[in-house]
């Protein structure tokens, strides 16, 4: 089962990677694939994935099309991928980031209204 790709929309699984929008310091919530979205929101609940490979496909994601490796949804991702894969407590003040960032990219108007 092949699928044909475009050169300006490649990726190895269902979510598209748009190579023009790749490192924009300007994510907006509409930009976001519904399955990126989800597993973000579901990083931000009290009950976060707890699948790795669910949550490093979110931190891919936001690698590739938010602000690279500064970029703080991608960073609580592979934060909470750690804590998964190693079970050691997760940086508390990487998840406030997080939140923080969520509400400027318009997950929310406030960060309350996350969990």
């Amino acid at each position: 089962m092949s699928q044909q790709q475009s050169l300006d929309n490649v990726s190895t699984d269902e979510i598209p990677v748009d190579i023009d929008n790749t490192h924009s310091a300007g994510v907006d919530s509409t930009d976001v694939p519904d399955e990126i979205e989800s597993i973000t929101r579901g990083l931000a609940s009290e009950h976060p994935p707890t699948n790795p490979l669910v949550v490093l496909k979110a931190a891919r994601w936001w690698y590739i099309h938010g602000k690279g490796g500064t970029d703080p949804a991608f960073q609580w991702a592979i934060e909470w991928a750690r804590h998964l894969a190693t079970d050691t407590p997760s940086d508390v003040e990487r998840f406030d980031e997080f939140l923080e960032y969520l509400v400027t990219v318009g997950f929310a108007d406030e960060r309350h209204e996350l969990r």
